[in-house]
């Protein structure tokens, strides 16, 4: 019995994480966090 709760625990977490994760794409967040990493790495090889 306490397998099954398990189990459904963690789909809805996968299912929560991939809602948040359409929800943040669609939104323009993916861009932002790109051009962001992309800072911070020329950043730390001396490029900026």
């Amino acid at each position: 019995m306490k397998r099954n709760h398990s189990n459904k625990f963690k789909i809805v977490l996968i299912a929560a994480a991939l809602a948040l994760c359409v929800f943040g794409a669609l939104s323009g967040e993916a861009s932002i966090v790109f051009t962001k990493a992309a800072t911070i790495c020329m950043e730390c090889i001396g490029l900026d």
